[in-house]
């Protein structure tokens, strides 16, 4: 493999961690090493490492044999329930073996339905290895005609689309919350303004929710009150196996109708019975309750993060996340009336997804410090900041991340505040 690696995201300096077990909240690694995970797969390991309720689905599901070539038992089960779930927006399903695979489907859906070419992305928006809008990383893209404009900004959006000819727009594609862009939460204001500009201009607005889904139980959008035409899914709905899935709109979704002919969609993969059953067994597990004490833990997590922030001095007083004026080069408007001056050190994001952050011209060094002082402490998480907790994380593993990162702080407090 290229320098040792088939997935670009887990590289890290000088080297990453290969891990050999993992159980519950934890990882252990080819050196015997035992790490508390908040890293969580990037939303996928909702679960922890060895669910017994999934491993129980799975091993049901290959007992009976795999690679049917036909239909199965599973995947109306499992459109049934993601459909229930995500209703009102969910009428129709269709699943795939990953995020990139759903946002690609749905954005041809969106040009077959319109006859139109143009997508509005934004930029530091991930919808996948080929939908990517991060600096430097639109080489692999798809040669769709992308319209980059600039998350949370109604004006610069407003007047990117001026530019455009009547009739030429065929979606918008956004996150609610930016997810591998630095978990920055879109404005109500301005999920809003894309909505009501989606239908005025003919488009459809895709939300993709392959991260946020699990921030509410309906997902991040139902949450706001907002409807999009579709949505992506991923991650997490397959029990932690791959995954995928695009739906919405009863009428756009029956141009996959196979007894229509007008799109079609295959996928070896699709419907296969592992990801089908563990699916199942996952979207029951996490019922309204499960997800919302889960998203509980990591709003405490978060204002206990801020909290030992503050009293380095290092972040002021923030308002909630939904409602912080937050661009995406990270800085924001905080309610302590340091406008000017950004926070050296903050914490973004919603419920069980988090980000650390770090401010100035040595952030990307303390970035890479910060995630080898964790591992030190045996805290596992991206090299990037990148958290997500899963359902095994407890009140008392987020204490442990916040006296560790205490230590980091007190360690590294003048590059910090001179950075």
């Amino acid at each position: 493999m290229p320098g040792g690696n088939t997935r670009t995201v887990l590289h890290a300096s000088p080297f990453p961690l290969t891990f050999k077990q993992g159980a519950g909240s934890s990882l252990t690694s080819l050196d015997g090493d035992t790490y508390l995970d908040f890293l969580g797969e990037y939303t996928a390991g909702i679960y922890g490492h060895n669910n017994p309720t999934i491993q129980a689905a799975i091993d049901e599901a290959i007992n009976k044999g795999w690679n049917f070539g036909g239909t199965n038992i599973y995947e109306k089960a499992l459109a049934k329930l993601v459909c229930q779930r995500f209703s009102p927006t969910m009428e129709l399903v269709r699943f795939t073996n990953s995020g990139t695979e759903a946002n690609m489907c749905a954005i041809a859906a969106a040009i077959a339905w319109t006859g139109r070419k143009k997508i509005l992305v934004f930029s530091h928006g991930y919808h996948g290895s080929t939908i990517s809008f991060h600096a430097s990383a639109d080489k692999m893209n798809l040669p769709h005609e992308w319209l980059v404009g600039t998350y949370n900004d109604t004006h610069n959006t407003s007047a990117l689309l001026k530019g455009l000819l009547p009739g030429s727009l065929a979606a918008i594609l956004v996150e609610p919350m930016l997810g591998s862009g630095g978990g920055i939460p879109g404005s109500e204001d301005f999920l809003r303004y894309l909505r009501g500009t989606a239908t005025h201009l003919g488009a459809l607005l895709i939300f993709d929710e392959v991260m946020t889904s699990r921030l509410s139980y309906r997902g991040l959008g139902y949450k706001l009150g907002i409807r999009p035409d579709l949505m992506t899914l991923g991650k997490w709905i397959g029990g932690g196996m791959t995954f995928g899935a695009f739906g919405g709109r009863r009428d756009v979704m029956e141009l996959f109708d196979p007894r229509s002919g007008k799109l079609s969609h295959a996928g070896t993969f699709n419907n296969n019975v592992v990801s089908m059953a563990a699916g199942c067994a996952g979207c029951e597990l996490l019922d309204e309750e499960r997800i919302d004490e889960l998203n509980a833990t990591g709003e405490h997590f978060k204002k206990s993060i801020e909290e030992r922030l503050q009293y380095h001095g290092l972040c002021g007083p923030t308002k909630e996340a939904s409602s912080v004026n937050t661009t995406v080069n990270g800085s924001r408007e905080l309610s302590s009336g340091t406008a000017n001056q950004p926070p050296k050190m903050w914490v973004s994001g919603i419920g069980s997804i988090l980000v650390i952050h770090f401010d100035g011209s040595s952030k990307d060094l303390l970035l890479e410090l910060f995630y080898h002082h964790m591992l030190q402490e045996r805290i596992y998480l991206a090299q990037r900041g990148f958290m997500a907790l899963s359902i095994e994380i407890t009140k008392k593993d987020t204490e442990r991340f916040v006296r560790a990162m205490d230590g980091f702080i007190s360690r590294h407090k003048q590059l910090i505040e001179t950075s």
